[in-house]
């Protein structure tokens, strides 16, 4: 038998959509291939990387050389499947130290992360690339905020929302001046830059994408139908609260312009492994792009997954697909 991939499946994390990556990484361990893969979860919570046994024993991960002794038994990982929506997984924290480490990984690299985390530095990578784009004004913590110059500047609506944070937390759709301070504040208990940008109006596409050494994926599309008046945390995780059809109802005029566009935004960012890109796409089929999640949601309820599916891939082939590429450009180096 072949000796198998010494897997660490890193979740959990330190933002607030720690449960939800909790849920991806027990969804990914129960799909992968057990005759590949020794997958151990290691759940990462600020300094405590701990492994969690059968009987509920807890081990911590030597991060001095990324091992686990379990009952005198050690495991030398050697890879890493992040699954860490928000820090330190999402936003490069965690590819630094693996980097370091020589273990191979999962997602994008450490600069694609730092840049695609960061809402204003994706914006500044895609533009000029035919990328469509909201208007924007960025915050800094402690600026005077003058809501009124906003409001021209930008129109009503307007989104406020953190610079660096996912999952929609901090988010607020703002239909007066007056809700302005209130929006902003919330932002910034997430992150200490803010963007106020105009509203795009549309429907909303969900595009996941991978592109490998030799295939490019291009993933069915999801429109996202929010029962509240934007895609907030609760419309994304409480059954019932959106319709996400996949694949989405549109032309091939509409497909085929956010099948471009998804590919453009990827290349730009020099995103690897799995990503999902989101749109706005206008009366007119104009996308406008809303963001980039570099490690999508793989729960049971999460769009990447039923993307896959309705492909024809299972979520364990498609982290097959996952594992195999960046295994090979790791060997490349």
């Amino acid at each position: 038998m072949a000796t198998r991939l010494k897997v660490a499946l890193l979740a959990g994390g330190n933002s607030s959509e720690r449960e939800i990556a909790l849920q991806s990484a027990a969804q990914i361990a129960e799909a992968l291939d057990a005759t590949k893969y020794d997958v151990k979860v290691i759940d990462l919570h600020y300094r405590d990387w701990t492994y969690t046994s059968a009987e509920g024993k807890r081990y911590n991960l030597d991060k001095n050389d990324f091992s686990l002794t379990v009952e005198g038994e050690r495991t030398e990982f050697e890879y890493a499947l992040i699954i860490i929506h928000g820090t330190p997984g999402e936003d490069g924290k965690l590819q630094g130290y693996l980097d370091m480490m020589g273990i191979p990984y999962s997602s994008c690299s450490q600069v694609s992360s730092t840049i695609t985390f960061d809402k204003i530095s994706t914006k500044r990578a895609v533009a000029g690339r035919g990328i469509n784009l909201a208007r924007e004004v960025l915050l800094h913590r402690g600026d005077r905020v003058d809501a009124e110059a906003l409001v021209a500047e930008l129109g009503l609506p307007m989104f406020i929302k953190p610079n660096a944070s996912g999952s929609s937390f901090g988010v607020t759709r703002v239909t007066c001046a007056e809700q302005i301070a209130e929006a902003v504040a919330a932002a910034f208990a997430e992150s200490d830059e803010v963007l106020a940008e105009e509203c795009i109006t549309g429907r909303e596409m969900g595009c996941g994408i991978i592109i490998t050494k030799d295939r490019e994926y291009l993933f069915p599309i999801t429109e996202i139908v929010s029962k509240k008046a934007f895609f907030d945390y609760e419309a994304k995780y409480t059954e019932g609260m959106s319709d996400e059809i996949t694949p989405a109802p549109i032309s091939g005029e509409w497909r085929q312009r956010l099948n471009e566009a998804t590919r453009e935004v990827y290349r730009a960012c020099r995103c690897s492994g799995v990503v999902r890109i989101d749109f706005i796409v206008t009366e007119e089929g104009v996308p406008y792009m809303i963001e980039v999640n570099s490690i999508p949601g793989m729960s049971g309820g999460s769009i990447v997954p039923k993307q896959a599916r309705a492909m024809g891939i299972t979520l364990g082939e498609l982290f097959d697909i996952v594992i195999e590429d960046t295994l090979h450009k790791a060997a490349q180096r």
